[in-house]
């Protein structure tokens, strides 16, 4: 028996299809090793810069079921994702695992011939995009941490710093900084409409006046002047189609076509991949393989006709393309359609008439442009724009990018015009707009920093540390981002700034291709970015970020009142604080500050203080963070209370003696139920209690689905699945 190794269960069962059965398939699900959560014992950087790597958590088995399997096998063969990423999950399977001369092997894309092929000749691990791929970790861990923990004491606990995601957040608040700075000018828009065979046409005027008597001397000649066709052109233009997808490019159009992020757009792909339909989706490379051009052009003349084919070859912009990946495509081009959910079929036709029409005639398009004037001409020209398709070219396949034709009527030079209304808008410049996710991963790349794989991951980041808020499709930088991005441009520019962050990749890239040493790499970053952060350690912690508007007093003392940054943003704390705990909002509106209930606290000699924050009232000890007792407030209790009693807390009671009830409750995974007395109760149920107890276990029954009405909050119990009862029946 032979021991193939690959990163997913899905690719597993995919490749098991296609090997005989002398192979045994088997998957380490991602990563089973990684660095520890604690820096201090994650990176011996005064001994090389070594990493200690640690098991994930919950991959022991996956480690022992290996191991197991390895014994018995003949040859051990492993076969995770053709990237440096990929090969590094590799070397740890071999290390983790103790294998012993482990062949490697890569599969662009999970086809029959694909896999037979990768599988007669295997290779050793590449150490090289080993070496890359850890220098990369040990650099943004090394960064991140560094950075995160100064930005802790210096600007507030729980803030943290990126190699990639720093850049990032710069970029967004360049953007955000030209827009506050804007100046509007007014401008206006004067459209004449006139009467041609039955239709109204309108031209614009080509001069857009910025001033209002201006605007009215032209009105005003429109009105009463005589007007007639100046000039006619007609052109004749060529529209070509895009290469096929990148990483990049397909998560920049499956956002603004599809609504997808860019981690949806990864996770959907990879479903696809792992299934056999789509090439390799990390790459930066917009060639296609010779077989795969062969498969679209006889797709392309088989539907559509010979005229519609035209041989083309891209030329990738990255300097780091790897080229010998393809682009992202269909691994079979008769397949015009696949997938399982509706997800995977719309990216899948995506990706299909990309590919399809990058090799595909160009388009013909004629353009009309129509000018008119008044006798005399004292005034600019109005113009109207016309298109229609002459041959529709890669446009057939790609039919959301055609547009629609807009027809002029047939006119000649000289022609008169019968006007019918000519008026004026008032308008004004807008500033530049925000990024999308889609612009952001289209600047980052044009700048050279990051790369295809870790758009995605950047972006979530982003949006989960608070940094930037979603509205839309248009990234807002939060108080939080905004705060954090001064502090890093201010105090750390040199690291966050484009050619360094570009030039720190193509470093990465020369230890992959074997031109540049890992230890050399670190060292040359970490010398002078360590001395930098022991520097900056002297500087005074950021805890006031300007004065707050005069006429806003403090609502406690009438004091002046300070910008300070809170969990939730900016607020106005008054100048005297820690003295008096007055605050108010941006706005100006009062914030209930921290008040005495007078209780004693149950783990300290503290007393216990009724706080605001993000989801609520609640109490906790003055002695906080020394000490860390929190409860909910009878008043958050009440208003997401199902009424329904806690059955552990009546089985055991609490200290004094009152049972919990159970609460809604919001988590990472959505809306969850729990008693009142956590954290001494602890129980926890998916769906809302129905407040009866189960006949069989005594435990709470919830609300089930249309099928089941009800069923066990515990999952030990055969009524939490009363399908399976009766199946058993």
């Amino acid at each position: 028996m032979k021991l193939l190794i690959v990163e997913s269960p899905a690719k597993a069962k995919t490749i098991e299809k296609y090997l005989g059965s002398e192979y045994k398939v088997t998957a380490s699900v991602g990563h089973i090793r990684d660095l520890p959560k604690s820096n201090k014992q994650a990176i011996d950087v005064e001994n090389g810069f070594v990493p200690s790597y640690v098991v994930s958590k919950g991959k022991e088995k996956i480690i022992r079921d290996i191991k197991s399997l390895a014994k018995n096998a003949k040859e051990v063969i492993l076969a995770t994702d053709p990237d440096r990423e990929g090969e590094s999950i590799a070397w740890h399977i071999k290390e983790a695992c103790g294998l012993e001369n482990p062949k490697r092997v890569v599969f662009n894309e999970i086809t029959k011939n694909a896999v037979q092929t990768a599988m007669s000749s295997p290779r050793d691990i590449d150490e090289n995009l080993r070496k890359a791929q850890e220098a990369r970790r040990v650099l943004d861990r090394l960064f991140g941490y560094d950075l995160s923990e100064l930005i802790w004491r210096k600007v507030r606990y729980g803030l943290s710093a990126g190699r990639v995601q720093s850049p990032a957040l710069r970029i967004i608040m360049e953007r955000e900084r030209k827009i506050r700075a804007f100046n509007p000018v007014t401008f206006w828009v004067i459209t004449a409409l006139f009467n041609m065979q039955k239709n109204e046409v309108p031209f614009v005027c080509t001069e857009e006046p910025t001033n209002f008597n201006e605007a009215e001397r032209i009105l005003s000649e429109g009105k009463k002047g005589s007007w007639s066709i100046s000039k006619i052109k007609e052109t004749e233009a060529k529209s070509s189609p895009k290469p096929p997808f990148t990483t990049s490019t397909l998560q920049q159009v499956a956002s603004t076509r599809l609504g997808f992020s860019p981690s949806r757009t990864m996770l959907v792909a990879q479903r696809l991949y792992e299934a056999g339909l789509i090439t390799y989706i990390r790459t930066d490379s917009t060639t296609l393989s010779n077989d795969a051009l062969s498969m679209v052009h006889s797709e392309i003349i088989k539907k559509y006709g010979d005229k519609y084919k035209q041989m083309r070859v891209y030329k990738t912009k990255s300097k780091s393309a790897q080229e010998a990946h393809e682009a992202v495509r269909p691994t079979s081009i008769s397949k015009t359609t696949a997938g399982t959910t509706d997800e995977q079929k719309k990216l899948y036709e995506l990706i299909w008439q990309r590919t399809v029409a990058s090799q595909m005639s160009d388009a013909k398009i004629l353009r009309t442009k129509i000018t008119a004037n008044i006798k005399g001409r004292v005034i600019p020209d109005f113009a109207v724009n016309g298109s229609r398709l002459l041959f529709d070219g890669w446009l057939m396949v790609d039919t959301t990018a055609r547009g629609e034709d807009v027809e002029l009527p047939k006119l000649s030079v000289g022609d008169s015009l019968s006007l019918t209304k000519i008026e004026s808008e008032e308008k004004q410049t807008q500033p530049p707009s925000r990024y999308t996710e889609a612009g952001l991963i289209k600047e980052l790349e044009k700048r050279g920093i990051g790369r295809p794989s870790t758009y995605a991951t950047t972006i979530r980041n982003l949006n989960t540390r608070g940094y930037v808020e979603k509205n839309g499709r248009t990234l807002f930088p939060t108080d939080t981002g905004e705060v954090v991005s001064d502090f890093v441009e201010k105090y750390f520019a040199d690291y966050i700034n484009d050619s360094f962050t570009a030039e720190m990749e193509n470093e990465l890239d020369d230890i992959a291709n074997g031109k540049r040493k890992y230890l050399k790499t670190l060292k040359d970053f970490y010398g002078p970015f360590r001395k930098d952060i022991e520097n900056k350690k002297g500087i005074e912690k950021l805890t006031n970020l300007g004065n707050a508007d005069p006429s806003l007093l403090c609502p406690s003392c009438k004091s002046n009142m300070i910008i300070k940054l809170g969990k939730n943003g900016k607020f106005l704390s008054c100048g005297k604080f820690p003295e008096c705990m007055g605050a108010r909002t941006m706005d100006g509106a009062e914030i209930e500050g921290p008040k005495e209930t007078g209780e004693d606290c149950p783990k300290c000699n503290g007393r216990l203080i009724l706080r605001e924050g993000r989801f609520g009232k609640f109490i906790s000890c003055d002695k906080y963070p020394k000490c860390k007792f929190i409860k909910e407030s009878e008043e958050e209790v009440a208003k997401r209370s199902t009424g329904v009693s806690c059955t552990e807390c009546a089985k055991k009671s609490t200290k004094e003696n009152i049972t919990g009830v159970m609460v809604e409750r919001k988590g990472r995974f959505g809306v969850f139920y729990s008693c009142s007395n956590y954290p001494d109760c602890k129980l926890a149920i998916k769906a809302r209690p129905t407040g009866r107890k189960c006949p069989l276990c005594s435990a709470l029954m919830m609300q089930g689905t249309k099928t089941i009405p009800e069923r066990c909050s515990d999952k030990g119990c055969e009524m939490h699945n009363p399908h399976k009862i009766n199946k058993d029946k």
